[in-house]
């Protein structure tokens, strides 16, 4: 393959809905903070969004970045006050039958146990409580503080001034506490953010894998000759730099000495080394394989190819439209609902009530409260993505994020990157075609031979083929690479060469009589090297990147689904028409970069289109990032599977069509559980205000609110997990 030859995998880091984790506690300076679902709110510190709450995190993370301050003490609240909240709990459910203290005593206890798990362990909330209402940016965190403040409140007033109640209210020789309701809510929700902040601080993870690329350090040559280790930081343009074997390339430059073979698949996706010479460009973060080389820095820091990817992909993740926006929404309304309702219950049972009417209004508010808390509404979407994501991981199909299983199921286009994607991404030995009276199996067996000698990949393929045939190789007498164009040596007291046509020509060896047969193979994708014996064509080896098995029966079922399916390569137009071709692809876009890959996905996404990217390689990343949803292939690099949202473990495209499935079925039961919610909290709430009195005489105690707002969640928890059991169809 030609050093020109790039694959698709640069472009794009997908990240839906959640962002990186929060700023570490030493922060760089200059650093920005935005929020993940309010990407509109910056500023220059850590803190929280002032529009829901959630906790700013770095724009750009850092690749050393320490560990979530806000996670270590979101685990430090929870795990210090939950043996508090269990004995709480206990003592509620079983206080009375243990006969430890009396009834009287045992809500003191509570209170006491209580104390530290409400005012300490669920401060953070009642401040973002606090901080929505001075923003007058209603969302879960007021309802959150409002059901567990009443609650709280309600039953210090109970424990410590129990005279105030009517004596209808005292049971068991008390009146009835909610330290438990308080001190558990407190509880889940802390969980709930432990296990959030860890999912959030996964999807900065392609970010700092691509800043991982980067050497810390490059071998700087003196103007008198002398050599220097120096900080990556340290080097500008113009900097003539020496890179040894087995190290990267420190910045964007271009060969001055020397020639080798550079792994570039990091960057490109592109499995094959790409040969340079003297006078090629070499991209810094890139593997030097073989050979030494000095070369001439001319793009550093931000200039580098590396570094505008990482800028790319950072701006892809920023413009994301947070799947829960509306939901946020929603839950606005919902609070100021929620807290007409518990006002209206106050002062209409408070003026018009029966006696003693104000401690009726204080307890029916608070029923109100408690049975509006959110629980039931909060769980309704996580619940069904958690369910969701445990079963897509036993097809084969990991999602990142919630965003990825909602908008999956919308996605009417599919661009496809080819090596590694449609293809397997490893150079597999293809055939040999004898001449002049040498067999396949002798072109093979002599090619084998002679390229023991050699590392390169296509010689692998070509050894690895003649041992999987049982050839008997005779050892190299000689050998001799031929930079960029083959390889010589002495066989069997025979004078070889292997190698494309430029070595041909060079020792004069004519290659007509298989110029056809070349040109055929070359048309289907495969690199073709000529063999010739003591200076004469003896026949040619094709090594290839073989279509994955699965290929033609995915795009099948996603032309069965109506979806559109476009290839886009940095391979040659020639062979990716070619490809295209075989598998039925009618729009294919060869030799593009990981620029044009993103232009791509935002001209469709402009003409309407709901775009998915299928990528294996850190080049597809900006392109991954940006489309609708990002489906990276788990045979691929790490980095395209922390930016995607959805990794295809096997990487296998039928996948594509068996996670669209479950984003249907997974949204269907989101929205059910959402309806629920709602329609739980309208049958909850008039119950609980007490419309019912005046035809039933029925009241709904805040004892009785806690359990329905229990068994709520329970519900909803329940029709989530009806899909471990849904029928997934692939097609």
């Amino acid at each position: 393959m030609s050093a020109g030859t790039h694959d698709d995998n640069a472009g794009h880091v997908h990240s839906h809905g959640h962002a990186p984790a929060p700023a570490p506690a030493a922060v760089k300076p200059g650093t920005v903070y935005t929020c993940p679902m309010h990407p509109e709110i910056r500023q220059d510190h850590p803190g929280n969004c002032p529009k829901c709450g959630m906790s700013l995190e770095p724009v750009m993370p850092v690749l050393d970045e320490a560990e979530n301050p806000e996670l270590l003490d979101f685990q430090r609240r929870f795990w210090w006050t939950l043996p508090l909240t269990a004995v709480v709990a206990v003592l509620a459910m079983f206080g009375h039958s243990l006969g430890w203290f009396d009834m009287a005593a045992q809500s003191w206890v509570e209170f006491v146990l209580t104390v530290p798990v409400v005012l300490w362990a669920g401060w953070p909330f009642f401040v973002r409580g606090a901080q929505s209402v001075v923003n007058r940016s209603p969302n879960m965190w007021t309802l959150i503080s409002l059901g567990t403040g009443a609650a709280f409140v309600y039953s210090v007033m109970a424990t410590v001034a129990p005279q105030v109640f009517p004596e209808e209210f005292v049971s068991m020789g008390r009146v009835a506490v909610y330290f438990e309701a308080a001190a558990v809510i407190i509880s889940l929700t802390l969980l709930g953010q432990l296990l959030e902040l860890k999912a959030r601080s996964q999807t900065s993870a392609a970010i700092r894998s691509l800043l991982g690329l980067a050497p810390k350090t490059a071998r700087r040559i003196k103007a008198d000759g002398q050599e220097e280790d120096v900080p990556l930081a340290h080097v500008h343009v113009g900097d003539r730099l020496r890179v040894r074997p087995g190290e990267k390339v420190p910045t964007d430059g271009v060969v001055e000495e020397g020639s080798s073979s550079l792994d570039e698949s990091m960057l490109t996706g592109e499995p094959l080394p790409v040969t340079k010479r003297v006078g090629d460009k070499l991209i810094g973060a890139t593997l030097n394989t073989s050979g030494a080389l000095v070369m001439r820095s001319e793009h550093v820091g931000s200039a580098t190819v590396l570094s505008q990817i990482v800028q790319m992909v950072a701006m892809a993740q920023r413009s994301r439209a947070p799947m829960q926006r509306m939901a946020d929404q929603v839950a606005g309304y919902f609070v100021y609902g929620v807290v007409l309702a518990a006002l209206l219950t106050f002062f209409g049972w408070g003026f018009f009530g029966p006696e003693p009417s104000w401690v009726h209004a204080l307890i029916n508010a608070v029923a109100v409260l408690i049975i509006a808390c959110p629980c039931a509404l909060g769980l309704a979407t996580p619940m069904s993505i958690m369910v969701a994501s445990g079963r897509g991981a036993t097809h084969g199909v990991l999602f990142r994020d919630a965003a990825a299983i909602e908008n999956l199921r919308k996605v009417d286009t599919l661009i496809v990157d080819k090596t590694g994607t449609l293809t397997e991404g490893r150079p597999t030995f293809e055939r040999s075609i004898g001449h002049a009276g040498f067999s396949e199996t002798e072109v093979l067996r002599l090619a084998a031979s002679l390229d023991q000698g050699s590392e390169h990949p296509l010689a692998a393929a070509i050894v690895a083929a003649a041992k999987q045939q049982t050839l008997a190789l005779d050892k190299p007498e000689q050998f001799d690479s031929e930079s960029g164009i083959g390889v010589r040596g002495q066989v069997g007291g025979k004078e070889l060469a292997l190698g494309n046509t430029a070595l041909m020509q060079q020792l004069g060896v004519d290659v007509a009589p298989l110029a056809t047969e070349a040109e055929a193979l070359r048309a289907q994708g495969a690199s073709v090297m000529y063999l010739a014996v003591d200076k004469t064509l003896a026949g040619l080896l094709a090594v290839s990147d073989p279509v994955k098995a699965t290929t033609a029966d995915a795009l099948a079922l996603l032309r069965k689904a109506n979806i559109r399916v476009i290839m886009a390569t940095g391979d040659g137009l020639t062979t990716a028409r070619s490809v295209g071709q075989r598998l039925g692809i009618d729009e294919v876009h060869g030799e593009v970069k990981p620029q044009d890959k993103l232009k791509l996905v935002e001209k469709l996404q402009a003409e309407g289109r709901v775009v998915a990217m299928a990528g294996d390689g850190i080049n597809d990343a900006p392109a991954l990032a940006r489309a609708d949803v990002g489906i990276a292939m788990g045979t691929g690099t790490d980095v395209a599977m922390n930016s995607a949202q959805l990794t295809l473990v096997k990487g296998d495209l039928r996948g594509i069509a068996t996670a669209r499935a479950l984003s249907v079925a997974t949204v269907a039961n989101m929205k059910q559980n959402l309806a629920f919610a709602f329609v739980y909290n309208a049958l909850g709430i008039p119950l609980a205000a007490g419309l019912l009195y005046p035809f039933t005489g029925w009241l709904l105690s805040p004892m009785i609110a806690a359990l329905a707002m229990s068994l709520s969640s329970a519900s909803v928890i329940g029709n989530a997990l009806r899909l471990r059991g849904a029928t997934i169809r692939e097609h």
